[in-house]
């Protein structure tokens, strides 16, 4: 849990400097950080599904939040580095946080539709 919310929080702290144009995102601390995070989120994750002995499978709660956590973690590169425009790169950034809320939803339903099981 506190992983995820890490790894949240500095995308959304890192997305809101650079909006700003803050210097404090070429830090290197800062560019590193969110590596770490996210590679113990992939690998709890892989420990969690053997655990779980739940594997890959499109029904799979697990097999959705890390599909999930993949296209975040693609989102965020786009939304703090890759986006060609500043207008990009916000896009990039909603989208990037509408995932993640995706994400935990699939995680506190344990459903594959995450928050969506409400509609």
């Amino acid at each position: 849990g506190a992983a995820v919310w890490r790894s949240g929080s500095c995308l959304v702290l890192r997305g809101m400097w650079m909006i700003q144009e803050n210097t404090l995102l070429e830090k290197k601390s800062v560019r590193i950080a969110p590596h770490v995070i996210d590679t113990v989120l992939l690998i709890s994750g892989v420990v969690l599904a053997v655990l779980a002995q739940q594997y890959p499978g499109i029904d799979s709660w697990l097999t959705v939040k890390a599909l999930a956590l993949i296209a975040y973690i693609v989102l965020g590169v786009f939304a703090l580095r890759r986006g060609k425009t500043k207008t990009a790169r916000v896009s990039y950034l909603i989208a990037a946080i509408t995932v993640f809320g995706f994400m935990v939803s699939v995680s506190l339903t344990r459903s594959p539709l995450g928050f969506l099981t409400y509609f």
